[in-house]
C-alpha cells in the first residue's frame, strides 16, 4: 500500500508529536557528530531524506558549517523539491537533494564513503531482513570513524535490541539509545565505525531495502 509521504510530514507541525520529539533528538545527534568529526571536510549522506528537516535545521547555525558537505536522497519529488527550496533559502551551498532511489548504493556511490550516514524514518517501513542488509552493508558505506544515526519504533516485537546487535556486528560501537517514551515508543540509534571493511570491491549492488511498508 502506497502512502502519501507529503502528507505524512504534516505530523511535524506539532512540537509535541513523537515526530517532532524523535527529530529534535535525530538533530541534537547529528549536530554532535558534526562538532565531533576530525578536522576537515565532513560528508554527510540522508537517505529517504523527506523534506530535510534534520540536516536542514542542524547546519545553518553550526559552526563547522563551512565544513560540511551534504547528499538528500528522496525518491518523493515533492519532498525533494521542498528540500532544495529550503537549502537554497538557508543559503546551503553545499547541501545537494537528489531525487533517487536511495535503496541503491548506485544512487549516492559517487560521494561515498560517508562521514555522517543518516538512517531516519526507513526501519520502520521495511522488513527485518531489509534493515539486517542495510546494517551490514553500512560499514561499507562509510569513512572510518563515521556517525550513523537511525531511528525505529519499539513496539512488540521490540526488534531494536537485534538492530543494535548488527551494528556492533558489522564493526560499530553504540555511541547513543535514546528509547523515546512517546505514544509510538520510538528510539533513535547512535552507532560509530571502527574500521570499515576493504572497500576495493566496491559497493552492495542489490537494494539495501524496499521501501513503503505498511509499518510507521
Amino acid at each position: 500500500m502506497s502512502r502519501d509521504w507529503v502528507a505524512w510530514h504534516q505530523g511535524y507541525d506539532d512540537p509535541a508529536s513523537a515526530l517532532s520529539v524523535r527529530l529534535e533528538h535525530v538533530r541534537s545527534h547529528l549536530s554532535e557528530a558534526i562538532t565531533s568529526a576530525p578536522p576537515g571536510p565532513i560528508q554527510i549522506v540522508s537517505l529517504c531524506a523527506g523534506q530535510g528537516l534534520d540536516v536542514l535545521n542542524v547546519l545553518p547555525g553550526h559552526p563547522r558549517r563551512e565544513d560540511v558537505r551534504a547528499l538528500l536522497v528522496e525518491a518523493d519529488p515533492t519532498n525533494a523539491e521542498v528540500a532544495a527550496e529550503r537549502a537554497a533559502a538557508a543559503g546551503l551551498t553545499r547541501v545537494y537533494v537528489r531525487q533517487a532511489d536511495a535503496s541503491l548504493v548506485t544512487s549516492f556511490a559517487d560521494v561515498l564513503p560517508a562521514d555522517v550516514l543518516l538512517l531516519c524514518g526507513i526501519f520502520g517501513n521495511v522488513s527485518d531482513s531489509d534493515i539486517k542488509r542495510t546494517a551490514d552493508a553500512a560499514a561499507a558505506l562509510c569513512a572510518d570513524g563515521a556517525t550513523v544515526i537511525w531511528t525505529r519504533h519499539r513496539r512488540p516485537p521490540d526488534l531494536t535490541p537485534r538492530i543494535r546487535g548488527w551494528f556492533a556486528a558489522s564493526g560499530f560501537d553504540e555511541v547513543a539509545f535514546d528509547a523515546l517514551d512517546t505514544d509510538r515508543l520510538t528510539a533513535v540509534g547512535v552507532h560509530r565505525l571502527r574500521s570499515g571493511p576493504d572497500r576495493t570491491g566496491g559497493y552492495p549492488s542489490e537494494p539495501l531495502f524496499t521501501f513503503g511498508s505498511d509499518r510507521i
